[in-house]
């Protein structure tokens, strides 16, 4: 009887290890998921970033150009054997010229942004990239920008200044009845062409 109750106990053993031979342990706490005590500040790929665009940017360029020149040859009494028979002559001649020109562009973008982080580095940098489109009355508004940024300098909020992204491709474009208008004709663009 004691036989038979421990080789029932040792069946009993076998059946549950060949069982949980194919479970493994696992935890409650998943090792690829953030923390709780953890902020929630951007570092992996696909955590979105929000880029504050804030770009200025004025060139101006001036150039000033002067130049003269007067020349004179004169032929007159007491300058040679033939110069006392030959009335004073004079001859003179000069040119001069004068140029100014200035030139200034500007620009500005002010916008928010949202962006997915496309790539990590190893050395604490991301590249992100984003667009956004807005349609309104038919005219369609794009905005798109690209480039690297510095895990530590995204905000807790995960909002960065544009200044802070580098390499960065910011680009603003529109089309519609308004920025077609904003072009030259095709006789304007020919006339430009040829003079």
């Amino acid at each position: 009887m004691k036989h038979r109750r421990l080789l029932g106990k040792v069946i009993m053993v076998f059946v549950l290890l060949t069982m949980s031979a194919g479970v493994l342990a696992q935890s409650l706490y998943p090792t690829d998921a953030p923390s709780m005590f953890e902020d929630r500040k951007a570092r992996r790929v696909g955590d979105l970033v929000t880029v504050i665009i804030v770009e200025q940017a004025t060139a101006r360029q001036t150039a000033s150009t002067s130049a003269g020149k007067d020349s004179e040859v004169s032929v007159g009494p007491g300058m040679g054997v033939l110069a006392d028979l030959i009335p004073l002559i004079r001859l003179g001649g000069g040119d001069s010229f004068s140029s100014d020109g200035s030139t200034t562009r500007g620009g500005s973008l002010t916008a928010n942004l949202t962006t997915r982080v496309a790539e990590v580095f190893s050395n604490d940098t991301m590249r992100i990239e984003g667009s956004q489109k807005i349609v309104i009355n038919g005219e369609e508004q794009e905005i798109l920008i690209s480039g690297l940024i510095r895990s530590r300098d995204v905000s807790p909020d995960n909002t960065i200044l544009s200044t802070f992204v580098a390499d960065a491709e910011i680009a603003f474009a529109g089309t519609g009845i308004v920025a077609d208008k904003n072009k030259p004709g095709i006789l304007t663009r020919l006339l430009n062409w040829l003079f």
